[in-house]
């Protein structure tokens, strides 16, 4: 008798895992079942129980012992999200890899729809659509999903440029394990660990791939979770942009690439800079400042394509280092939100985190949009 050895499966489902306890389940098993039935060798579950100070790792096991094609790595360290996610990319064996947060969900059919996209247009890089859903359980499209619409077939980043502005996440994109290898892309510690490791995979990219439907479910606002955390930890995404910026130069060094990539930093750290759900009002300052020294060096040389509207005034106070102009224009537009707002109340001002009325223009809307890594 001979023992044939388990087909590799299609994709691997690479789940880091870290403090979500309450939504564990939710997650895992919103993959598991919605594998259909005919598939079942088609898909791993590689969960990673980065160290995990609640009852996750205890969790996992149980449900790794119950539920076959679910594996469990168990980290003896907190070692952050991106380090666990190489962990998870280590031991998987799948031909396509999945990073999916364990605090995130996808919605039914989506196993199904990725499956049939991949083995049909055999892609490096898949992207997907996806909803941002409150803690109240209220559900918004993405600032960025108009650009997925209208591609079919496959396609190039020099094709669709757009593309490079659709949130740079891991998680909204499935993508071919060689193609990350011949790439030389891992995951780097820190906060903002995905602006390194996604840009990249559309830039390689020579067969992208779109499926232009809702695949996953992007939790908003839960404790602990960057974008919702104040903290000097954010200061983090300059080195993440380094590496980008470095990797670029070393691998694709063009001046149109590195001038899309440099406004699409700039949008972002302002993002970052303008949210007061990120940065105290004390850091403010130190990282505008960080952010005109990362202007003066990564600005291409032959200039880039800058913004228009209340964005581009941004950009250009940036360039010139001129945080107390910054200061005023960032109170006046928050003033100035709040007194266009029809039930406006005698109370402080919201905060810059997303589209306002000031934002007069998509370019506008993009800039203030907050987007990225949790």
């Amino acid at each position: 008798m001979v023992n044939q050895p388990a087909p590799t499966p299609l994709l691997s489902v690479v789940v880091p895992v870290h403090g979500v306890e309450a939504y564990l389940h939710q997650c895992l098993d919103s993959v598991r079942t919605d594998v259909p039935a005919d598939a079942a060798g088609a898909v791993e579950i590689v969960a990673v129980d980065d160290a995990s100070p609640d009852r996750c790792g205890e969790l996992l096991r149980a449900y790794a012992a119950e539920h076959p094609g679910v594996r469990t790595v168990h980290l003896t360290r907190n070692v952050g999200l991106g380090p666990a996610r190489n962990a998870g990319l280590d031991v998987a064996v799948g031909e396509y890899v999945w990073f999916v947060d364990s605090d995130d969900w996808l919605p039914p059919g989506t196993v199904a729809a990725v499956l049939d996209r991949l083995r049909a247009h055999r892609p490096d890089v898949l992207m997907l659509d996806h909803l941002r859903v409150s803690e109240d359980g209220r559900r918004e499209v993405d600032a960025s999903s108009h650009l997925l619409r209208g591609i079919p077939g496959v396609v190039r980043l020099a094709d669709r440029p757009g593309l490079l502005r659709v949130q740079h996440t891991a998680w909204n994109k499935v993508v071919r394990r060689e193609f990350m290898v011949d790439l030389e892309l891992r995951f780097h510690p820190g906060w903002y660990e995905d602006i390194p490791f996604s840009n990249p995979l559309l830039i390689g990219a020579e067969r992208i791939s779109v499926l232009d439907r809702v695949c996953y479910l992007y939790r908003q606002g839960r404790q602990g979770a960057i974008t919702s955390t104040r903290s000097g930890r954010h200061f983090d995404a300059f080195a993440q942009y380094d590496r980008l910026f470095d990797w670029v130069a070393r691998r694709y060094p063009d001046e149109r690439l590195r001038g899309e990539l440099f406004t699409l930093m700039i949008n972002h750290m302002l993002v970052v800079v303008g949210n007061d759900g990120r940065l105290h009002p004390h850091l403010r300052r130190e990282f505008f400042h960080r952010i005109a020294a990362h202007h003066r060096r990564h600005l291409p040389p032959g200039g880039y394509p800058r913004p228009g509207g209340v964005a581009g005034l941004k950009h250009r106070l940036v360039g010139r280092d001129a945080y107390l102009a910054y200061a005023v224009l960032r109170q006046a537009h928050r003033l100035a939100g709040w007194l266009r707002s029809p039930v406006a109340a005698p109370e402080p001002a919201p905060s810059v985190a997303g589209p306002t009325p000031l934002a007069d223009s998509p370019a506008d809307r993009d800039a203030l949009a907050g987007r990225g890594s949790r």
